[in-house]
């Protein structure tokens, strides 16, 4: 047996262990360094905890940086959700909508929204406007992005792109009085052009079957170019390589377009359209009321135009936000449907 040393004793003093004098110095050992490795492995488990706070600490002032955005998603986006409550109210406007005099109805304004003879009529415009823009204006943005990307002209480019940019800035008040002077029974330079080749006038402003193309086309003169950006964009990241090792095999410009840019820049292409499919029940009503008039409710009269004269015109508030809700529910439940779709057939999808 080993003599203990007075450095035993101390170690083991210090080290807080039991009978130092009757203890063998190898179980001391064997103990100090059981506890030593406790501690060891310790200070490891803290570590990563250390290097966070560090990191954190580091970035503070770059996290800082968005208290203001994330206060302006607070208050203007999560903060307004509590209203949605207003839905399944008796709500008058000026009145508390949380309060003990508040009236709940329940499902009320849900089931005059669906027992409305125009409900029918709502949910096929809203759909039909959205599916035009679908299947011509979301084409449009990715044809025109291509086309701009086939501008071998650095300053032509700038201008196109710049030219078809310009647009999205206008009003849109603006634009449906371009449309009015340009179509005007009277003075519309489109009618002048038809009754010089001896046609007889048209009042496309008037006319419901008309409606349905003047949005939609209206609309993609309006955006294509602020949207083809995004396509722009992604078609810039793609490796230049690929063109080269594609124009030593002889492949044609035509050919570098369905074999190297689409496939490259599919990806975007399904982000946008997932997102585009999310909005299908979406129509914004202030072009429409803008456009419209009695005389063209059957094909302009959408969801969004129906909750705003519930709203504003006959005073329908908890109206105007059940067909709010619902046409939320309704988008949500579309995009994930065709996020589910995306990730089943192809390896992109939102999340």
């Amino acid at each position: 047996m080993k003599k203990c040393t007075l450095t035993d004793v101390l170690i083991h003093r210090i080290l807080n262990l039991q009978n130092p004098a009757e203890a063998m110095c190898s179980a001391w050992e064997d103990e100090r360094d059981d506890l030593m490795k406790q501690r060891g492995q310790a200070a490891r488990a803290g570590a990563p905890v250390r290097r966070r706070a560090a990191e954190f600490k580091k970035n503070l002032p770059f996290l800082s940086m968005m208290f203001i955005p994330v206060a302006m998603l607070l208050v203007f986006n999560y903060w307004p959700m509590v209203g949605l409550s207003m839905a399944f109210q008796n709500y008058r406007a000026g009145a508390p909508f949380l309060g003990p005099k508040t009236v709940w109805v329940g499902f009320k304004w849900f089931k005059m929204l669906f027992g409305n003879p125009l409900f029918g009529r709502l949910i096929r415009n809203t759909l039909l406007l959205n599916l035009y823009d679908l299947f011509i204006g979301f084409p449009a943005t990715i044809l025109l992005a291509l086309l701009l990307n086939e501008v071998r002209s650095v300053a032509l480019r700038r201008f196109t792109t710049n030219v078809s940019m310009l647009p999205h800035f206008i009003s849109t008040v603006v634009v449906v009085g371009i449309l009015r002077n340009f179509l005007s029974v009277d003075y519309g330079i489109i009618n002048q052009l038809i009754a010089n080749l001896g046609g007889k006038k048209i009042d496309f402003m008037g006319s419901d079957k008309w409606f349905r193309t003047l949005y939609t086309l209206s609309g993609v003169w309006q955006s294509a170019g602020f949207s083809a950006m995004v396509y722009t964009a992604a078609i810039a990241g793609i490796d230049p390589t690929l063109y080269e090792a594609a124009a030593i095999d002889g492949s044609t410009r035509f050919k570098n377009v369905y074999l190297i840019t689409i496939p490259s820049i599919m990806p975007t292409i399904i982000i946008m359209l997932i997102l585009r499919i999310g909005s299908l029940l979406g129509s914004g009503y202030e072009k429409i009321i803008l456009m419209y008039s009695p005389t063209i409710y059957a094909t302009a009269d959408t969801l969004g135009t129906y909750s705003y004269r519930a709203g504003i015109e006959d005073g329908k508030t908890s109206m105007s936000t059940a067909i709010g809700l619902f046409n939320a529910v309704c988008n949500v439940i579309l995009l994930v449907i065709a996020n589910w779709g995306s990730k089943r057939f192809s390896e992109t999808s939102l999340f």
